[in-house]
């Protein structure tokens, strides 16, 4: 079955480069990345989701294709494959593709300049690109964000995530990233109405607007646990937060649903 809830926009590509960031570990960045990638891929938009995390990759997990992908993106950019070869189509969601990160180099070792050739070749031919990158901020995380047109960062509702999260503004400002954006993840039902009345605060400490909640859903740890999708989920509570966040990345004005007022 191959989803899609968008319409192919006659050929148009914007070529956008998303990093997903985070302070620290546990923050579910990954599950980001590979819900915001399905989503955009299932609005009509052709996107390539990249785990950019060396040594450590888990979005094959995230996105069903563990069994799938077998060429990293260091392939493509020594020459051994093509993007095209190497960027592998998902089975089930149009628009999709993923190419995994190396297991067997450390990021120190990639190129910058390589890096930066590979990803003006991904701009040419996928509208957006979602970069799952590593936590913290060595060099995996300057490998992930320093190309990127935008970048998100991951992080809870507590003073030391989003202490963290401030650390992740200041070192994308110097790499030149300043399109920053905030995602607050599995947060409690319970604490939903205090977080929005303190969303002014969270903001002005991060540093980053913010583009979406995602509160904590059986469903959404249902779908890692199981290698599925989000997209693919019939559950609507474990679904919507991430295609709401979609819908703000391609411009679309949507309100935080009311279940966040």
């Amino acid at each position: 079955m191959l989803v899609c809830f968008g319409t192919e926009r006659g050929g148009v590509r914007l070529g956008t480069v998303i990093a997903v960031t985070s302070g620290k570990g546990g923050t579910g960045k990954t599950t980001l990345s590979g819900g915001l990638g399905s989503c955009l891929a299932a609005l009509g938009y052709k996107t390539l989701c990249m785990d950019c995390d060396v040594g450590m990759k888990n979005l094959d997990l995230v996105l069903g294709m563990t069994d799938i992908s077998l060429m990293s993106f260091e392939d493509v950019m020594s020459g051994r494959v093509s993007l095209a070869d190497g960027a592998v189509p998902h089975p089930e969601i149009e628009h999709l593709y993923f190419i995994t990160a190396p297991s067997t180099i450390t990021p120190e070792s990639i190129q910058v300049e390589k890096m930066r050739e590979l990803m003006n070749e991904v701009r040419e031919e996928f509208d957006y690109c979602v970069i799952d990158g590593p936590a913290g901020i060595g060099a995996g995380f300057r490998l992930a964000a320093e190309n990127a047109d935008m970048a998100i960062i991951v992080a809870g509702g507590d003073s030391m995530s989003l202490r963290d999260g401030q650390r992740t503004t200041a070192e994308l400002n110097k790499l030149g990233v300043t399109n920053v954006k905030l995602v607050l993840n599995r947060v409690r039902k319970r604490l939903l109405n205090q977080l929005n009345a303190n969303a002014d605060d969270m903001i002005d400490t991060v540093g980053a607007q913010l583009l979406g909640i995602i509160p904590e859903e059986e469903g959404i740890m249902k779908a890692g646990c199981t290698e599925t999708p989000v997209v693919l989920t019939d559950d609507k509570n474990a679904r919507e937060p991430f295609l709401r966040i979609a819908r703000r990345v391609t411009g679309e004005r949507v309100l935080l649903s009311k279940k966040f007022k």
